[in-house]
């Protein structure tokens, strides 16, 4: 992509802090001005938390994570279990700690494409630990155990909405009022809903009228309920060219 693509298109960024950074370069670099909003926070559980829950576990066959996340705080507990992945960030992280993947969807991201993978098709009998936050959801593990499998989950860390002043929403409000934020970037359902909780009124309206940027269909269908009107542009990955892609696509139909 060509530098100054994007030509002082505002960008809301709404990744966790310490993922943003890819984001925030990219899109600066290409001419673009990158606003973060945060709406999730990672928080690691305690060490001694983890190994204590480790320990009341049987050893796994498989291990899933389910996020970049669940792999740089949960990897070192995978034993010699097989490594398998929701997605290509995630099995870029495990393979920047040392560890190989396993099993990864070929064209998807999400647990509806990694059930389809030939190495979760036969898993009677197989112990399945799922490594992932304190809260997700439930279709990995349900469809396992229809297939037979005895499926544990292992925890690592914990979401939470972060806190902002009155003066920071004041900021934000400012400037989506000035016409400054063209795109929001969405990553999941769950930041989406957090969003919705966190923006003021005044900016709650003006999401409806403002482009929505996302990999995920679902957040897609969400958007569809949560926002009717709102326009969506579908990703066709998490990646930083993949998102910025999307951004050019919904600002240059």
């Amino acid at each position: 992509m060509a530098d100054n693509e994007l030509d002082g298109i505002g960008v809301l960024i709404t990744r966790p802090k310490h993922q943003a950074t890819d984001f925030v370069a990219a899109i600066t670099q290409k001419g673009g001005i990158a606003i973060e909003l945060p709406v999730m926070e990672v928080i690691a559980h305690d060490t001694a938390k983890i190994e204590n829950d480790v320990a009341s576990l049987l050893e796994p066959d498989i291990a899933i994570f389910v996020s970049a996340n669940a792999i740089r705080l949960g990897l070192a507990h995978a034993g010699t279990a097989r490594i398998a992945v929701i997605g290509p960030a995630t099995a870029i992280a495990a393979r920047r700690h040392g560890r190989e993947v396993d099993i990864q969807s070929v064209d998807g991201f999400d647990s509806e494409h990694l059930l389809q993978a030939e190495e979760l098709q036969e898993v009677h009998g197989k112990v399945i630990r799922i490594v992932r936050g304190n809260v997700g959801r439930e279709l990995l593990a349900q469809t396992l155990r229809v297939r037979g499998a005895i499926v544990e989950y292992l925890s690592v860390y914990r979401r939470q909405i972060p806190e902002y002043s009155d003066e920071e929403l004041a900021r934000i409000t400012e400037q989506w009022q000035a016409g400054k934020v063209d795109v929001v970037t969405i990553m999941s359902v769950e930041s989406l809903q957090n969003l919705l909780k966190i923006l003021p009124r005044e900016c709650r309206e003006l999401l409806v009228h403002t482009s929505l940027v996302t990999p995920a269909r679902r957040v897609v269908q969400e958007a569809a309920v949560a926002l009717p009107g709102v326009q969506t542009t579908l990703a066709k990955g998490p990646h930083v060219n993949d998102i910025i892609d999307a951004v050019l696509a919904c600002k240059n139909p």
